[in-house]
């Protein structure tokens, strides 16, 4: 017996039935990939964006600096850890960083801040943000001493240059501890201006050439406070810590701990535990509902033919192929209901992708959550594993609500099917 083509008859006797569950079913389909989509994509862009802010995906540190961060706790031979990372499939990129806090102050004012030390030679305008923010001026000043290169200049926030009522030229004075401990001044005129979008750091970060703070805080050219390493994609996030911890163990630098972007943006990696969980629950919530409609539409199926059910088991039908029949039914149902599902949500996940909604009107003029910038546009984003994970999960649900009203189809026994009205 042709038990396809017998289900897909069967389900059509009510059409009416049949349609308004196969496009709870599409919605369904729909509402998981616009929560799956905003997730992916804006999980994603915090990540990159936050590892961009200096510390990369993964940050290589000397042991406690991330608990207590100072200049007196640096890693050495950092150019031999770029050299062994250079050659690590998936990390895209490695720079030598120096972080710290100092005071900064004009003629008019003065402010607490941090500094993040550069070499801007090497630096990628996609990976750092500062240097992409950047509206006036330029990433500090090309100056020669005889035969060689020098850099000076300080490029600061456009809030700390509202506050201390500086711009392009001006003279800024900063003031940290050198390697010692010591207290140590710089000079620098102000180079470029940027503006990132997020107040807490437009007000307080100033970006400096690495080799002129390495003589002013007694740091050798082969010293750095962090090396941040940039990988291609954050999901691979966990694998490649490991891959970088050994790469760094083989040169025998016991002196280094490695850490993921979890660790050193801990805000921001909380902030995604507690949206995801919130996420999950919501889809659990319409899958629930989607298995419930699915579970109606057969059970009540199978109801209203009980007697049609005793006359083929009657004419030698067994029972477990009529539990296949309405298996088969199911089957047809989550076919039905994620074609429905892709012809709506097609063309929306390509709206929202290529061109998103812009919410920078009711968000205001501070775009960032957890101290990281945020995309005012939202927009939406789905990885393959996430589509096969969302296509199965629809399937899956679907099948499992049909197995009661099969197990239903066939338990009865023929006489008693044949007296049901």
């Amino acid at each position: 017996m042709n038990l396809v083509g017998l289900a897909w008859k069967n389900l059509w006797r009510r059409k009416r039935r049949t349609s308004i569950t196969a496009t709870s079913i599409g919605f369904g389909v729909f509402i998981a990939v616009t929560f799956s989509g905003m997730g992916d994509y804006s999980y994603t862009n915090m990540i990159n964006t936050s590892a961009k802010m200096g510390l990369g995906h993964i940050s290589i540190q000397a042991p406690g600096y991330m608990q207590s961060p100072s200049l007196d706790k640096q890693i050495h031979h950092v150019n031999d850890i770029q050299q062994r990372l250079a050659t690590l499939n998936g990390v895209e990129d490695s720079y030598v960083r120096i972080q710290g806090q100092a005071m900064f102050a004009s003629a008019h004012k003065s402010v607490g801040g941090a500094f993040l030390a550069i070499d801007v030679n090497s630096e990628r305008a996609e990976h750092n943000l500062f240097i992409r923010s950047l509206v006036e001026g330029e990433i500090f000043i090309k100056r020669w001493r005889g035969a060689n290169e020098t850099l000076s200049g300080i490029v600061i926030g456009q809030g700390m240059a509202k506050k201390l009522k500086l711009r392009l030229g001006k003279k800024l004075v900063y003031t940290t501890t050198d390697k010692h401990g010591d207290i140590v001044n710089g000079m620098a005129r102000v180079s470029g201006i940027f503006a990132t979008g997020v107040k807490d750091i437009d007000n307080s970060v100033t970006l400096l050439p690495i080799q002129t703070l390495r003589e002013t805080i007694g740091y050798s050219a082969d010293e750095a406070s962090v090396v941040a390493v940039m990988i291609k994609d954050q999901r691979y996030t966990d694998k490649l810590l490991k891959l970088v911890q050994l790469r760094v163990s083989e040169l025998g630098r016991n002196e280094t701990e490695v850490l993921s972007w979890r660790e050193t943006q801990s805000e921001v990696a909380g902030m995604i535990r507690l949206d995801r969980s919130s996420n999950q629950v919501s889809q659990i919530l319409i899958g629930v509902l989607i298995a419930a409609g699915v579970l109606n539409t057969l059970l009540m199926s199978v109801l209203e033919r009980t007697r049609e059910f005793g006359v083929m088991m009657a004419l030698g039908m067994a029972p477990l192929s009529l539990f296949a029949l309405v298996v088969v039914e199911s089957v047809w149902l989550a076919l039905m209901g994620l074609s429905v599902g892709v012809l709506v949500t097609v063309p929306w996940y390509l709206y929202m992708n290529r061109v998103g909604i812009d919410l920078s009107g009711s968000i205001g003029d501070d775009y960032s959550a957890g101290g990281v910038l945020i995309d005012p546009v939202l927009r939406i984003y789905l990885y393959p594993e996430t589509i096969l994970m969302i296509l199965f999960t629809v399937l899956m649900l679907t099948l499992l609500s049909g197995l009661y009203p099969a197990w239903r189809a066939g338990r009865n026994p023929p006489i008693d099917s044949l007296k049901a009205m």
